[in-house]
């Protein structure tokens, strides 16, 4: 197992979710965090008190990765000591609506390509330069089944969901003889904002989603993330599917109450 202390994590959106309890995770092993996100008051209640749980350094910053020219600002006025990061955690995404392709929102549409794809590629085109100079380095994107599955209604989400897939596999392909190695992580059902997002704050449609099921946690997902980047440098986990047990696919859910 790899030895993380010391080392640099840059993980986008991480004011909840995923992105909040891989920042936790990280933390307990002793990395330094680089953290940001569009919601910067809860990102920085994240950043308080994992320094005081754990003594890290932390650099917090708001982030819309949308915005390439703040991506690209941003990033450029890192330090040199930041600028020496080790691992990236692409997790910034949403889903915006459930509609069918007739009946989608065209600000649905533009929100969730933005984000979960050109805002991955803004992003890791500014990082990947810092991690051939360092010579490492590590990008863990985090996609979905939607990008393996297309399911009703999920059209556009599904589809920026695939490009992650293609956009992981290209960049194995094109890095392949550097010593950066690339993964993905394509959760199932898990309970975090993302149906409260998806249906812009209507909690009761959102809390359906879960309805009589045990969902994967937030945690879960993280714990598979840290599996991924702690394995030795000659070893790449290059996709893991991760399901609760009631789910078998996209769509296959037992909904029996637990």
């Amino acid at each position: 197992m790899k030895n993380l202390k010391g080392k640099t994590v840059f993980i986008t959106g991480a004011s909840s979710g995923f992105g909040k309890a891989t920042a936790y995770k990280f933390a307990e092993h002793g990395c330094n965090l680089i953290l940001c996100a569009r919601r910067f008051d809860k990102l920085k209640k994240i950043e308080q008190d994992i320094k005081k749980k754990f003594k890290i350094k932390i650099l917090a910053f708001e982030l819309d990765v949308r915005k390439q020219k703040d991506v690209k600002n941003k990033i450029a006025k890192f330090s040199t000591e930041w600028k020496k990061i080790d691992i990236l955690i692409n997790n910034a995404g949403l889903s915006r609506g459930l509609n069918k392709i007739q009946d989608g929102v065209l600000l649905d549409w533009e929100e969730m390509i933005d984000t979960n794809v050109k805002g991955l590629l803004y992003v890791s085109k500014e990082i990947i330069p810092l991690m051939l100079k360092n010579n490492s380095g590590h990008i863990i994107n985090i996609g979905s089944i939607a990008g393996h599955e297309v399911y009703p209604a999920g059209n556009v989400y599904c589809a920026s969901k695939f490009a992650v897939d293609a956009i992981t596999k290209g960049m194995r392909m094109d890095l392949i003889e550097t010593p950066i190695r690339i993964s993905t992580v394509d959760p199932g059902l898990a309970e975090t904002e993302f149906s409260l997002v998806r249906f812009r704050g209507d909690k009761k449609r959102a809390d359906s989603v879960y309805k009589d099921i045990k969902p994967l946690s937030a945690e879960d997902v993280a714990e598979l993330i840290e599996f991924i980047a702690t394995r030795d440098d000659h070893i790449v986990i290059a996709e893991a599917i991760i399901f609760p047990q009631i789910q078998a696919s996209a769509m296959l859910v037992n909904r029996n109450k637990v």
